[in-house]
């Protein structure tokens, strides 16, 4: 699998939530959650399984003009690392 043919989803047990008393959004899992920043927010909503990650950075980059491919790049791959290790993410081809 590659950057060009995986298509990250998240987990059938996550639910991308919106907090309104923090006015942050949450990944809820079974027994926990995880409260996310906005670019991590922006990363989640990705993933629905009908992005690659290619297309996920091409995205991004353009919707955070400032930042560097390369941070882009990383950032959202630790991201995803993160959600895979947590069992929070699925990889689709």
């Amino acid at each position: 699998m590659t950057l060009t043919t995986v298509r990250p989803r998240l987990s059938p047990k996550v639910r991308l939530r919106f907090d309104r008393r923090t006015g942050r959004h949450l990944l809820l899992y079974p027994e926990r959650g995880l409260e996310l920043n906005n670019t991590a927010t922006a990363i989640a909503r990705l993933c629905t399984g009908e992005w690659t990650i290619d297309e996920m950075l091409n995205h991004l980059a353009r919707a955070y003009d400032d930042v560097s491919p390369n941070e882009i790049r990383r950032e959202v791959c630790e991201f995803l690392d993160v959600l895979a290790d947590r069992g929070l993410l699925q990889a689709m081809s």
